[in-house]
Parts: structure tokens; sequence; C-alpha cells
């Protein structure tokens, strides 16, 4: 059994990172959504929110678990079997970040293959620093996050 991680920050979830889940369901056994920490970034959501959030989200999908982690992607994706890691990507700038990364993770963890899969069309402008962004000015979301996702940007 292949086990997928799709890591990331998903501060919030997006209906990018749905399709990207969803086509990837399909397509190895088992996935695992990693709530990662990033330094770089101040979440919006906590790490829970986002835990239980796309835990709502991915309900349908049997074979897809919510999980995260504040240690090196490398040793996350090692309590799994077989694992490799799969990555959006919408653009260039996805591409040449993400294949540095997965340069780091290969360096730290050899055995550990990354897969990259291009975000559909109508998500390649999506990010989640917009979502923040637009939720800030009190944007309509609907178009862009899950309904679940949406009623707690609006709380904040």
């Amino acid at each position: 059994m292949t086990t997928a991680i799709y890591p990331g920050t998903f501060d919030p979830p997006t209906l990018g990172h749905l399709d990207i889940i969803s086509r990837i369901s399909r397509i190895f056994d088992k996935v695992v959504v990693g709530v990662v920490m990033n330094v770089g970034k101040n979440p919006m959501l906590d790490a829970e929110e986002r835990v239980r959030l796309l835990g709502e989200c991915v309900a349908p999908f049997p074979n897809v678990e919510v999980s995260s982690s504040d240690e090196l992607l490398a040793d996350f994706a090692a309590r799994y079997e077989n694992p490799v890691v799969v990555k959006g990507l919408r653009n260039q700038i996805d591409y040449e970040y993400e294949t540095t990364m997965a340069v780091f993770n290969r360096r730290l963890s050899p055995e550990l293959e990354t897969f990259f899969i291009t975000a559909d069309r109508e998500f390649t402008y999506l990010s989640s620093t917009a979502v923040r962004q637009l939720a800030a000015y009190g944007a309509d979301l609907s178009e862009l996050v899950p309904e679940p996702v949406a009623k707690a940007i609006y709380k904040k």
C-alpha cells in the first residue's frame, strides 16, 4: 500500500486544496493530509481548527485522513507505510519552490519521492494568502473555500 502525504499549512483550506485531495484519493491507496507548521507564517486559524475543518471537508473520502505535525516533512512521512509526498502546482513559482523542497526532502530521506499534480485551471489563481486578504475585507468567500471554512473565517 502506498500512502500519499499531502502537506501544507492549509490556512485556510481552499476549494483548490479539496480538488487536489479528491484527485489524489482516486490514485493512491491512502492519503494523509498533513497540516504542517511553517515558521515563516502567522496563521489565521490555529492548527487544531485547520485539522477539524479539513476533517469535515474530507469526510466523503474514505481513504483520506487528516493529521498535523510540527516536525520536518521527511520525519512526518516516515510514520507511514510506503510514503510519497504529493504537492499541487498552480504555476511556475510553485514549481520552483516545490522542486527545491523535494530535493531537500530527498536529502533527508533518500527513499522519499515527491509527485506533482497540476491544479485544475479554475484554481490556478487561488491561494490561502489571497483568501485571508479577501476575508480581511469581508469579501464573499463562497467560491473559494468550503462552506465550513467560510463560516469559521467569518467568525474570526
